[in-house]
């Protein structure tokens, strides 16, 4: 028993002091491994190899691996879906693999640490030891287990025709795969054989050959894609390609003549127009539409009256002075100046700069004292092509180009002021008081100045105060005291329109003012260069805006037609003489529908016939600047039809007027018109056709509608000689004419009577003009022509010639007694009063003459014999038809003929009457008159002769 004891004593202590030895190292393994694990695989290759080593090998037990532990990595992640085992315990091989299948689109890499332990002192692992951490990463490898998948099932575009495009459509495909070699797709294809189009690798489509919309308008096609792994598209996507017909960026519905007949008011200019940009897309739209009608006139349609009658019709306050009036006896400060013809029937003067200056008379000049005035004219710069002045020294005053200069005479002083044009300026110079030397320049800086078109300039002076107003719109003045150099105008009144003048101190230039004015002491300076017309001065009160605009006022131009239709974003704007219309907008649709409603307006009746050139300039503005669209400007042209023109008829006046000579010699004279009749119509054609009307076809017919007009002036004129202001004068009711605010001319040659008034002023006016003769100045005819017109004689009346014939007492003609009994029938009291006075419409033979008392007596005694034979014969002829079967209406001593004691009586008003188709029941106060008084069919067969007789001659004449 003590000796078992003692080996197991001796084997314990054995133990305890072997196993010390045996176990006295960790396991040893690499500080970091790479590893790949593929998705359908969950063995893990590791770079380096899994081994763990421990330098008590070989001893059994403490030099083996008996295991590895995984830990959570850095991130907190790995150490669940890994797990590692020893495959040698001897060599310390191990293997890590994951517990579950990878997913390298969830995650695809993973990191975790692991440590190796050996087995202890036994089989029990006591004692074991464990080695450091190593880090493990582990990267999952992808597995081309999916297919592209297209972003869109169905892809759709639009492209224009007859183009190549680069790219029409771009078609795109995914893959779920996580590794580029999987995921990306690699190419796409067409699948659909023979089309016209192409597909790149990127998904770009484009066309191969251009595309026709009328031979195919769409195209259909299927594209496939494919990934690197050689995957296919789990489906297909179709393409549908839409063409369209070729697009041009611009207007369509562009009409490049419109018509406008006169009277039809306001006329839509564009009424199918609408802008296409092909697309492109704008954020702002800016349209400027411009009608020229700088050759109408001075820049546009306006009343054709003169500038007189416009003043009267806009209500302008009367006094004005007419600077530039048309040349006559009464106003001949202009005859030496040229003129030009106007569209609108006004006089326009033209001014070379030199020698071309109206001086206007001192006696016209002394009505237009004081510093209230008011100047208005219409004004043409320069000729055809005007450049500004770029030499000019500013402050001198001979480089300028002067309107009027006027120094004119107030109660005990003089005021002197000069409108002048200095390049593109317009500048007043005015001095209150001309012995105070301290002028006040007023400048304007104008455009209109120098652009070589017609405007119209109201300049209302009420000092210190001075308002400009150009084409109806007011522009504020720059004021400057000048106390420089400018010499102090002579106290002496006169007044320049075209230039200024200057006293002289040297020697006197080729310039001098013409002989009679002032020729050796002044010198024109400052001549102005352009065209002048409607220049007129009124003192006293200022001119209202209101007037001012209606003169200017345009009755043709652009206009918008219904402001209430415009849309959000949008708007319109129109210059004051309405020429020049610019619409702005953002929307396309809005702002076609916006060029819709431009239009055209003329408020004449008898609007200007012609052309208006049109223009529509447009730009765009678009997010990309570099390819935005631009538009070319059109042009057109607006034409103006020929309106009906007016008729003017004048009636109601005979061709004839008789009266006995004293009643010429009155004081009142006699009216040549006192039943004229002035009526104003237009013709229209009228179609007649299909009103119950049979044989099919238009027929038109003319009809003419009376119509309210205004008459501008008439005139009476004696044919022949002018009037003997001794013997013979026109008379002309002047209270009529005053209270109608018309005017008169009246000279031995013509009575004009002018201004803008109805008919019925007229007919008032010239019902009231007379003819008086001196005492004894009686001849035997005096003829007058009377005739009408409006808009400045562009319309006239038909021409009514009266022919005045004076009844002389046949005692200072002719004395033999039975010449003197027939005259003292024809004057016998009031019996022919009416047939005497009788007026008749003209007739086909307004131009013969009925003679005198002494032509018919010269005409019947040639005749004599001749009538006395033919009267025998057909007295013959009607004796003998009467006894074979008269039925006796005339008595029965009527047909006995005694010419035992033949008399003729020749009354001169049976030549005038049987003329004027008037029959004369006459009451004979002899025997011979009697007997020829009862027998009608005697009385018609000797005018059936004399008529006759007379047809021989061009004008035939019933006496």
């Amino acid at each position: 028993r003590h000796l078992i004891l003692t080996q197991l004593f001796f084997s314990t202590l054995l133990r305890g002091t072997c196993g010390k030895a045996t176990n006295k190292h960790k396991p040893w393994i690499e500080t970091e491994y790479q590893g790949i694990v593929m998705e359908n695989d969950n063995t893990v290759l590791l770079n380096p190899p899994l081994f763990a080593l421990d330098k008590d090998a070989p001893l059994h037990y403490a030099g083996e691996i008996c295991g590895f532990r995984v830990h959570n990595g850095p991130l907190g992640s790995g150490s669940v879906q890994f797990e590692a085992v020893v495959l040698d315990r001897s060599t310390g091989e191990g293997l890590v693999r994951s517990k579950e299948p990878l997913d390298c689109e969830s995650q695809r890499e993973h990191s975790f640490t692991i440590q190796a332990y050996d087995c202890g002192e036994g089989p029990d692992g006591v004692n074991s030891k464990k080695s450091h951490k190593a880090t493990v990463h582990v990267r999952v490898n992808d597995v081309n287990e999916f297919s592209p998948v297209f972003v869109e099932r169905r892809y759709e575009a639009s492209v224009p025709e007859g183009r190549l495009f680069d790219r029409i459509v771009r078609v795109e495909a995914l893959d779920a795969d996580c590794s580029p070699q999987y995921s990306q797709i690699c190419f796409y294809d067409i699948i659909t054989p023979n089309v016209p189009f192409a597909i790149d690798n990127d998904g770009n489509i484009k066309n191969t050959e251009p595309l026709d919309s009328k031979r195919q308008r769409i195209h259909t096609f299927w594209v496939t894609a494919f990934d690197c792994g050689k995957n296919r598209a789990q489906a297909d996507a179709q393409v549908v390609v839409t063409v369209k017909p070729s697009c041009k960026p611009g207007w369509i519905g562009w009409t490049k003549r419109v018509e406008y007949t006169p009277g039809s008011g306001s006329i839509p200019l564009f009424p199918s127009l609408h802008l296409e940009t092909c697309e492109e897309t704008v954020w702002n739209i800016q349209a400027t539409v411009e009608l020229q009608t700088g050759h109408i006139g001075k820049g546009c349609d306006r009343d054709s009256y003169s500038d007189r009658s416009v003043r009267r019709l806009c209500g302008a306050v009367r006094g004005e002075v007419d600077l530039l009036p048309p040349p006559s006896p009464a106003a001949n400060w202009t005859s030496a100046l040229p003129t030009l013809p106007s569209s609108d029937s006004s006089l326009v003067f033209s001014f070379n700069g030199s020698n071309h200056v109206a001086v206007v008379p001192d006696a016209v000049v002394s009505a237009l004292s004081g510093d209230h005035f008011t100047l208005q004219l219409w004004m043409r710069r320069g000729g055809a092509n005007i450049q500004p002045a770029t030499t000019q020294t500013r402050g001198n005053r001979k480089e300028e180009e002067t309107i009027v200069c006027s120094t004119v005479k107030n109660d005990d002083s003089f005021s002197h002021y000069s409108l002048s044009v200095h390049g593109c300026r317009l500048s007043l110079f005015y001095w209150p008081d001309v012995s105070a030397a301290r002028p006040v320049k007023f400048l304007w800086k104008l455009e209109q100045v120098c652009d070589s078109e017609w405007h119209h300039l109201s300049l209302s002076v009420q000092f210190p105060s001075v308002t400009l107003y150009v084409d109806g719109v007011t522009f504020d003045p720059a004021l400057i005291h000048d106390n420089g150099a400018i010499p102090n105008p002579a106290p002496r009144q006169r007044m320049f329109i075209g230039a200024c003048w200057e006293e002289e101190q040297k020697e006197i230039l080729n310039n001098t003012i013409p002989e009679g004015k002032d020729s050796g002491d002044l010198i024109y300076i400052g001549g102005y260069h352009g065209l002048l017309s409607g220049v007129t001065v009124r003192p006293g009160s200022v001119e209202p805006h209101s007037v001012v605009e209606c003169l200017y006022a345009c009755r043709e131009g652009l206009d918008f037609g219904d402001l209430e239709t415009l849309g959000s974003g949008m708007k319109v704007h129109v210059n004051p003489s309405q020429s020049v219309l610019v619409l702005e907008g953002d929307d396309i649709e809005s702002f076609n529908r916006a060029v819709q409603q431009v239009t055209y307006r003329n408020s004449l009746r008898f609007a200007t016939p012609g052309v208006r050139p049109l223009k529509l300039t447009t730009s765009l503005r678009c997010f990309n600047e570099e390819s935005c669209l631009s538009l070319k400007q059109l042009e057109g042209y607006l034409v103006v039809l020929q309106p009906d023109a007016p008729q003017i008829s004048l009636s109601g006046v005979g061709p004839h007027l008789a009266r006995p000579a004293p009643e010429f010699e009155g004081p009142r004279g006699v009216p040549l018109f006192p039943e004229l009749r002035i009526v104003c119509s237009l013709s229209h054609a009228v179609n007649t056709a299909a009103q119950g009307m049979e044989g099919g076809g238009e027929s038109h017919t003319l009809m003419s509608d009376a119509v309210a007009h205004t008459l501008d002036g008439c005139e009476v004129q004696p044919l022949g000689e002018e009037l003997n202001p001794e013997r013979e004068e026109l008379l002309v009711d002047m209270d009529v004419v005053r209270e109608r605010g018309l005017e008169i001319i009246n000279t031995t040659a013509y009575i004009a009577i002018t201004g803008a008034e109805s008919i019925s002023v007229y007919e008032d006016v010239l019902r009231s003009v007379r003819y008086r003769l001196a005492k004894g100045s009686a001849r035997f005819e005096r003829r007058f022509r009377l005739s009408c017109s409006e808009m400045n004689g562009r319309y006239t009346s038909n021409e009514l010639t009266l022919e005045v014939n004076f009844l002389h007492s046949l005692d200072s003609l002719y004395h033999p007694s039975h010449l003197l009994a027939s005259q003292q029938q024809f004057l016998h009291p009031s019996h022919h009063a009416g047939e005497l006075s009788g007026h008749t419409l003209p007739n086909p033979h307004r131009n013969s003459v009925v003679p005198g008392a002494a032509t018919v007596i010269i005409m019947v005694c040639v005749g004599f014999l001749v009538v006395m034979v033919i009267l025998g014969v057909f007295r013959i002829r009607s004796i003998h038809r009467r006894g074979e079967g008269s039925r006796g209406g005339a008595k029965e001593g009527s047909n006995q003929w005694d010419d035992s004691a033949l008399t003729i009586i020749v009354n001169p008003m049976e030549s005038y009457e049987s003329r004027m188709g008037i029959s004369a029941d006459t009451e004979g106060e002899g025997e011979e008159d009697e007997e020829v008084a009862e027998s009608p069919d005697d009385a018609s067969d000797d005018q059936r002769i004399i008529i006759k007789k007379e047809g021989r001659d061009s004008n035939a004449r019933r006496y």
